[in-house]
């Protein structure tokens, strides 16, 4: 599955930056993203989101809510 992360940070104290993928209704909607690529997992996806500078990436509670953290 294609991810993507939401480059502007969300409204949790410290600001995350939300990956989401294919199938959530977020993912058309982004307007300042960063393309993960594909992967078999969200946890993939957010560890990829991590390693390219974002230590805040989290899980997207609707399209994936298992690597949603905060």
């Amino acid at each position: 599955m294609n991810y993507r992360m939401n480059k502007n940070t969300d409204n949790n104290p410290g600001g995350n930056n939300e990956v989401h993928n294919e199938t959530c209704r977020h993912y058309s909607q982004l307007v300042n993203y960063l393309d993960l690529g594909y992967h078999s997992n969200c946890y993939s996806a957010v560890r990829k989101a991590k390693s390219l500078g974002y230590p805040k990436a989290d899980g997207c509670k609707v399209c994936s809510p298992e690597c949603h953290t905060a």
